[in-house]
């Protein structure tokens, strides 16, 4: 299953694939300059079906867990100032997704839209500090039963280079369901209450709408 947000570049790459294997089979004589054009031709289409691949994934939904948004390696947990929406202090969990990673992003948590703008910018390298304000990026609000409001952005990379944001204001969204693409390597940040427990590790590979992100703290752990 493919993403709808590849379907264009899909069948474009398929008929300029077909048309590379085509005029190497009567237009080139030498079989080891032909045979190249060909597998390198098939090989850059099965990278872009690669890329645009959908997985169909049933987020088991709870208010009372915030899933990750993307597939990719968790590069940042730390608390920070955040200046955009909230103005104050939140912790920040970001996922880092290679060109390998699915790059569907789904929504975190179950909620209603409050906030969501695009802000064009750079297009500096995802893991570079100041990525998350100086690069093309869309940030979201979602207003949450538990965790109150829950801040992601998705942030373009040094590759990538759309950003697709399909959360509008005072949409009722849920858990899991799709909410947007990023195209070719990217970051996602996500920032929540302080009183969040964290329950991801630096490096560990996450799975969008699988692996838990965060929880709410119990009382007598406060």
């Amino acid at each position: 299953m493919f993403h709808k947000e590849g379907q264009r570049i899909i069948i474009t790459t398929f008929f300029i694939t077909a048309a590379i294997i085509l005029a190497a089979n009567f237009y080139v004589d030498e079989a080891w300059l032909r045979y190249t054009l060909q597998i390198g031709a098939l090989i850059v289409l099965i990278l872009i079906l690669q890329f645009f691949r959908n997985p169909k994934r049933v987020a088991i939904k709870s208010f009372d867990e915030i899933l990750a948004p993307v597939d990719g390696k968790v590069v940042i947990i730390e608390e920070v100032e955040e200046k955009e929406y909230f103005k104050d202090k939140r912790m920040q969990v970001s996922i880092f997704m290679s060109p390998i990673n699915v790059h569907v992003t789904r929504y975190a948590a179950s909620g209603v839209i409050k906030y969501s703008k695009y802000h064009p910018g750079k297009y500096l390298v995802a893991w570079h500090p100041k990525s998350s304000e100086k690069n093309e990026r869309t940030t979201v609000v979602i207003n949450t039963p538990k965790f109150g409001d829950v801040l992601y952005r998705q942030i373009a990379g040094a590759v990538a280079r759309r950003i697709v944001n399909y959360a509008e204001v005072g949409d009722n969204v849920q858990q899991g369901e799709d909410a947007g693409f990023i195209k070719f390597g990217s970051r996602v940040d996500l920032l929540l209450p302080l009183d969040s427990l964290i329950t991801v590790k630096l490096n560990q590979k996450v799975v969008g709408a699988k692996t838990c992100i965060a929880t709410l703290k119990e009382k007598d752990e406060e």
